[in-house]
This record gives structure tokens, C-alpha cells and sequence, in this order.
């Protein structure tokens, strides 16, 4: 079976897949695909229209809108995460890492935010960044769980994410 190279972090996937399951880095054009264009609104935060038919498969409940780039990393799978950015001799990795999106220069902590889903309530938490963790422009308090929602919006230091929830 022939398999693709993630160019972040190396991780073999099976022709044919779009998205790298250990990093979330879109392996792929989406060349024919048909999709809604998400165009931002012109408030401070930059947000997106919230879009009610999000697509994708029935393991994501969560994707990750990067406000700056327009990408979108599907999380599957997983119930907690960590989101962050790698760096050399970091013995702990984020399960989410946005190094290939200019993380280091936005702010990004190595481990930033962790994001839970339990009981059905999806939460945020600062992991003591240097840089903070602000949903919808308000800084949360380190180690301490805030509940989020669809179309909420995340900022690692500089670099904004919108919440989408399946």
C-alpha cells in the first residue's frame, strides 16, 4: 500500500487521506471538492459566520478554524487535547501543533491550551502560557476550565482560532 508523508511531522498515511492524525496538517488539496467559503466578518476579533451544516466525518466533533491562514484542522478521535507548538529537545509534545503556522512568532506556548469534552461541555485551559490564552478577547485564568462554544474564538497569544463543533 502506498502511503503519504506528513511534511510536519512525518507521521505515514494511507492514500487518500486529506489530514495527518497525529498532527492535523491537511495533507492534500481538496482539488473538486465543494465547500461553503467562510468569508470574516469585519469585527475586531475577525470571526467567521457561524455555519450550522458543518461536514465531516461522524469522529469529528471538533475542527479547528486558523483565522489567519483560512485552514481547518479536524480533530477525531480524541475527547482532550493538547495545542501548542514543538520546539527542539521538547521531551512533550503538543497533540495539536501549529509550528507550521507561524506559532513561534504569533506567541504560541510548546503546551498552550488543552481542550476537553466531557459530559457533554467543551472547555479551554490556559496551561500557564507566557502569552495567554483569550476567549472572544477575554483572558482566561491559568489551570482553570472555561466553557466554550461553537463559533467561539480562541487567540494563543496572536494567533486566532475559531471554534466549529459538529
Amino acid at each position: 500500500m502506498t502511503m503519504i508523508v506528513c511534511p510536519n511531522c512525518k507521521n505515514q498515511e494511507p492514500t487518500g487521506a486529506i489530514f495527518c492524525s497525529e498532527c492535523g496538517m491537511q495533507l492534500t488539496q481538496l482539488e473538486g471538492k465543494k465547500t461553503q467559503q467562510i468569508i470574516p466578518n469585519s469585527d475586531d476579533l475577525g470571526t467567521a459566520p457561524i455555519q450550522q451544516n458543518i461536514s465531516g466525518s461522524n469522529d469529528t466533533w471538533i475542527s479547528l478554524h486558523l483565522l489567519d491562514s483560512g485552514q481547518i484542522l479536524p480533530v477525531a478521535n480524541r475527547t482532550e487535547f493538547t495545542i501548542g507548538r514543538i520546539s527542539d529537545n521538547q521531551p512533550i509534545m503538543p497533540d495539536i501543533d501549529l509550528t507550521p503556522f507561524q506559532a513561534f512568532n504569533h506567541g504560541v506556548s510548546r503546551l498552550h491550551t488543552v481542550v476537553r469534552l466531557a459530559n457533554g461541555i467543551i472547555t479551554a485551559m490556559d496551561l500557564g502560557s507566557s502569552n495567554g490564552t483569550y476567549l472572544n478577547g477575554v483572558r482566561l485564568i491559568a489551570n482553570v476550565e472555561s466553557p466554550i462554544r461553537h463559533g467561539d474564538i480562541i487567540a494563543l497569544g496572536k494567533l486566532k482560532i475559531q471554534i466549529i463543533l459538529s
